[in-house]
């Protein structure tokens, strides 16, 4: 059934027709433009006849309110999103959409001193002249550690498509730890860390995360086969969870985009398109199927243990081939690929392990693969993979992501109808053997506008709760104040408690986040100060302050405590290296101390008991005052010392 909310474009269409036709005509359309090598319009695509968008029915009003977080009062979920190409991963409250934290990872953050201090640098990488060897990066999927199927509050990962690198994030601290660079890939786009080890049922917990990349690249990438796409591909990668090192690579067919891995830990998955392996996109556009590749993890790693792989370039990476041609017996594949329609953009699990889903983009379908048949036809017992596709409910125009409640319910994200559709899983398989009076959508709501990623709370485990489903949406138009050219992106809260879905409310978010999870607060384990024997280069107490030099290098230790510094001068040298190190000696949660030096762009912070480090050339004579940044005392402005630079 639909809601009362539902495009009044569609007023003569029956109750049970899960999309519009105007709609539908509109996306084949634009489907054959793009065929045709032309940009597909798709953006703000809505007909005149359209509702309008600001209204919200009086019950999405007593929802607002039912859900409001009082002031003094915590909310009952973190959300943890990605930023794009703002390099950072965000937290959120919820429901309260209230902004918590900002962790920088690929960017630079001279709040916190991210890419200035010495242990951020080392994390980042640094070229050998002690400049970081990147500045940017673009997030896209944040995804959590598993004990048993559900978060266990150790770590989250995330990854940066535009240099191909995986960030490993501490949630005791909620700070990067990590970074992984991986070899021959561009375009690393979905990440997934596994739920369990699929070798040892003892080990219940992630030991792997798997990454995969979306662009087709020369093998090896040094300037040779520039103009020879037959010799390019790309590389599906597995990381140790713990030491952050590449494991192996699978050479694949196809562009691949989002990941997920499956419950009982033997597979992990990619929505692929392009399997067509096209360099342009005429190209890419050709058949009539993409597919939704499944790596069977053992097998690969078996393969390698055995000596079946190849290395690419200088990486010492063992490669395995995983593609079609390489693999034509089920029996011993290393690889499945399941078709379904084209240009699939996301892939998920469901919480009870059974199926994986993934949306059409340019079909307003969602595909429903069965896990169990995935086996079968790994085992040799199923020789078409299609048959592994056990429904495929018309759903609506431009599906991209979906979540799900827990309850046997799906929520899918509708790109081109600027809604959120939910339906009925069983539902869709019951339609899909002929039942024809099984309806699987069950219910829609307007988003405003366009939704990219959604997610449901708890929604990637096994204790999926059915409470909130969060929609990010790419466009926000006339939601917020404007502000110039650059517009919030818009987020969208959404009760899903009841049969019908009902806005909760609208937070902003600055562009452009993409994935993100939502976690039960009580799962999330976090440390409020910290231990000083945590770092091995802390100055221990106020009477260690020291000035060291060893010919052109000044090693500077010295204490903080709240309102002063333990060194009231620093002298140095015109041209020397000035490493300075800093201990914050205050014990009170929340009392952290800023450090910065007029005109020698350094600044960043120490916590309580925490020591951190920076490192910079003396270059410019004179008396600089150094200053404590960050408020934190009554005679907060008094808390100062001098740097002296003798020319």
């Amino acid at each position: 059934m639909t809601t009362d909310n539902k495009n009044t474009d569609d007023k003569n269409v029956p109750e049970s027709a899960p999309t519009d036709e105007t709609r539908r005509k509109f996306l084949g359309a634009t489907a054959l433009l793009a065929g045709g090598g032309m940009a597909m319009g798709l953006v703000g695509c809505k007909n005149s006849g359209d509702s309008a968008s600001g209204s919200a029915s009086s019950g999405q009003s007593a929802a607002h309110g039912k859900f409001e977080v009082a002031p003094g009062k915590l909310d009952d979920y973190y959300i943890f999103s990605s930023a794009g190409h703002n390099g950072e991963v965000r937290i959120y409250g919820c429901p309260s959409g209230r902004t918590l934290k900002r962790i920088p990872v690929f960017n630079l953050d001279p709040m916190v001193g991210w890419g200035i201090t010495n242990e951020s640098k080392k994390i980042i990488g640094t070229k050998p002249d002690g400049s970081l060897k990147y500045t940017t990066g673009d997030t896209h999927h944040v995804h959590g550690s598993y004990t048993d199927g559900t978060y266990d509050s150790k770590y989250l990962w995330v990854n940066d498509k535009l240099n191909n690198r995986l960030a490993r994030i501490r949630m005791d601290r909620m700070e990067c730890d990590a970074i992984t660079e991986i070899p021959n890939v561009q375009g690393f786009h979905g990440m997934f860390p596994d739920k369990r080890d699929p070798v040892d049922p003892a080990i219940n917990h992630t030991t792997r995360v798997f990454c995969g990349a979306e662009f087709h690249t020369p093998q090896v990438n040094d300037g040779r086969d520039l103009r020879n796409p037959e010799k390019w591909f790309c590389l599906f990668t597995c990381i140790d969870a713990e030491s952050m090192e590449v494991r192996w690579q699978v050479k694949v067919d196809g562009n691949m985009d989002l990941c997920a891995t499956s419950y009982d830990g033997k597979l992990a998955a990619i929505n692929q398109y392009n399997t067509e392996n096209g360099s342009v996109l005429g190209e890419m556009m050709s058949a009539e199927h993409d597919a939704v590749l499944f790596i069977n993890i053992a097998r690969v790693e078996a393969a390698i243990k055995a000596g079946k792989s190849f290395t690419s370039g200088s990486s010492k990476v063992p490669v395995v081939d995983g593609t079609k041609k390489a693999n034509p017996d089920p029996k011993t594949s290393l690889t499945c690929y399941v078709p379904i329609p084209k240009n699939p953009h996301g892939v998920n699990v469901s919480p009870d392990g059974k199926y994986f889903v993934a949306s059409g983009k340019l079909s307003p379908t969602a595909s429903v693969v069965e896990t169990e048949l995935v086996h079968k036809w790994f085992a040799g017992e199923i020789k078409d993979a299609r048959e592994c596709v056990v429904a495929e409910p018309e759903i609506g125009l431009g599906p991209l992501h979906t979540g799900f409640d827990g309850k046997g319910n799906a929520y899918t994200t509708l790109f081109l109808d600027s809604q959120i559709v939910k339906w009925n899983v069983a539902a869709a398989i019951a339609q899909f053997k002929g039942d024809k009076t099984a309806q699987p959508v069950v219910d829609r709501i307007d988003v405003h506008y366009q939704p990219g990623h959604g997610y449901t709370s708890m929604g990637e485990t096994k204790e999926a709760d059915g409470k909130y489903f969060n929609s990010g949406n790419k466009f926000s138009k006339d939601r917020f104040l404007p502000v110039g050219p650059l517009h919030s992106e818009a987020e969208q809260l959404i009760d899903i408690t009841g049969n019908k879905m009902q806005l909760i409310h609208d937070h902003t978010a600055y562009p452009e986040p993409h994935d993100a999870i939502i976690v039960r607060a009580d799962v999330v384990k976090t440390r409020q100060v910290s231990d000083m024997n945590d770092f091995p280069n802390a100055v221990k107490s106020s009477g260690d302050s020291r000035i060291e030099r060893n010919g052109k290098k000044v090693n500077v230790y010295l204490t903080s405590e709240a309102p002063a510094f333990s060194l009231d001068e620093i002298a140095v040298k015109l041209g020397d290296e000035v490493t300075i190190t800093l201990t914050n000696h205050d014990k009170v949660e929340d009392l952290t101390h800023g450090f910065g030096i007029e005109r020698y762009n350094i600044n960043f912070i120490v916590n309580p008991q925490e020591t951190h480090s920076v490192t910079f050339k003396a270059d410019k004579p004179g008396m600089f005052w150094i200053y404590c940044t960050h408020f934190c005392h009554a005679l907060h402005l008094e808390m100062r010392s001098r740097f002296i630079v003798e020319a």
